[in-house]
Order: C-alpha cells, then structure tokens, then sequence
C-alpha cells in the first residue's frame, strides 16, 4: 500500500516549536501575538498562506517580512531538533518491513523538510516526498495526486494519514482513504468530519489499521471472482 504521511504533529512532535517561533517573530515584527490556539489551527498549511490566515490584514510585503522572521525563529530553535511521537520509528521500520511504499506531504517548505531529513535516521524509509512550496497548499490535493501518479497506484489504493483536517479534506476531495491521530494539532472532533477510516490515539495503532485494511480489500478480490 502506498502510504502517505503528514510531518509536522504526526510523525514529528513540532507543535510547540511552530507556535513559539511565530509567536517571536510575531513580537519581531511589531505584530500582535496570536494565541496557541489559533497558530495550531494554521499547522499545516504553507507558510505564507498560515501567515495570511493569522494575520489577514498585511500586505504581501508584511507577509513577506514576518515568514522571513519566522524562518530565522525556526532556524534558531533548530538546534535542539524536535522528537518523533512514541511509537513512530518502531511503526515506520514495520511498515516499510512489511512491504509499503510510504511518502511524505508536507506543508514545509523543501529546503525546510530536507534539513530536517539530514539529521534522521528513518528519511531512508520513505521513497518520496511533495512540499507546499513545489505544488500547492493543503487542502489542494495536488501533492496526494503527484504522489499516486509517481508510483502508479489509484488514490483510493492509497492511504493519507495527518493531524489536521487539511490533511484529512485533502485526502477526501481526491477519494483517498485517510486515518488521522488525536495528538497532533485539530481536535479529533473536527478530524471525524472528514469520515476518517480511523482516528488514533497512538501512532502504532497504524499497523493494524493498515492490516485490516488490506484483509478487507482482499475479501472484496475474492468476492468478486
């Protein structure tokens, strides 16, 4: 199965770093701050557009001046790199043992995601990757689509899996089955909407959603012989 996997709140525990860097550079740039909340609420999104979100009222120069102040944040606060979730390195090494393809999309940037790739030991295990900047913001499924065409296999073959409702909306308006974890950065009410196969409390639930998935693919094969 070719699985595809959200970064930032579902593999790799971000949250609170994204809400800080924006917060300080918010406070660099002579910006209100926005509260926890409603910068969680843009995770996801590309950057320029999570910016537009926030703060709807800048110019695109403004915009431009505060995703500036926020790279610099990020950068900074790079140097102690973020953690995976528990249960997420044991889960992808089985995943890929058992035979899928898994991919990233992402709403980081490309520069961003390969800097991160550089400093961990399971960026070997996904086959491909789609960034916001290289095709289109959550919640276009352009990244989903390129993924599937990529490696020749129909979206409703493959599987999303996300914190955010971008991530699960995405995968629906291109008839993707989705999974979402209650984590990351939306509520899992608001996940539900999306009519996920499954919402997880713990990222190595995966393994046997996608096992029961396959079994139930495999009885529909048989039934129609």
């Amino acid at each position: 199965m070719l699985i595809i996997f959200d970064w930032d709140g579902t593999i790799l525990d971000s949250a609170e770093k994204i809400v800080s860097c924006m917060q300080l550079a918010a406070k660099d740039c002579g910006h209100p701050l926005c509260s926890n909340v409603e910068i969680r609420n843009i995770i996801g999104l590309e950057l320029s557009l999570a910016i537009q979100t926030l703060y709807p009222d800048l110019s695109t120069a403004e915009v431009l001046l505060l995703r500036e102040a926020y790279v610099k944040q990020f950068l900074l606060a790079d140097i102690k790199p973020c953690g995976f979730f528990p249960g997420v390195e044991a889960t992808l090494y089985a995943l890929k043992e058992a035979g899928h393809t898994l991919c990233v999309a992402t709403g980081k940037s490309r520069r961003g995601l390969d800097r991160v790739f550089g400093n961990l030991p399971v960026s070997n295990l996904f086959s491909a990757s789609r960034c916001a900047d290289e095709t289109a913001s959550k919640p276009d499924p352009l990244m989903l689509a390129q993924l599937c065409e990529a490696f020749a296999v129909a979206p409703e073959a493959a599987l999303m899996v996300g914190d955010t409702e971008y991530d699960l909306e995405m995968a629906s308006r291109i008839g993707m089955p989705s999974v979402g974890v209650s984590y990351g950065a939306h509520h899992s009410d608001r996940l539900r909407r999306w009519q996920p196969v499954a919402v997880m409390d713990a990222f190595e639930e995966l393994v046997a959603i996608v096992a029961a998935m396959e079994a139930g693919r495999s009885s529909v094969l048989e039934l129609g012989r």
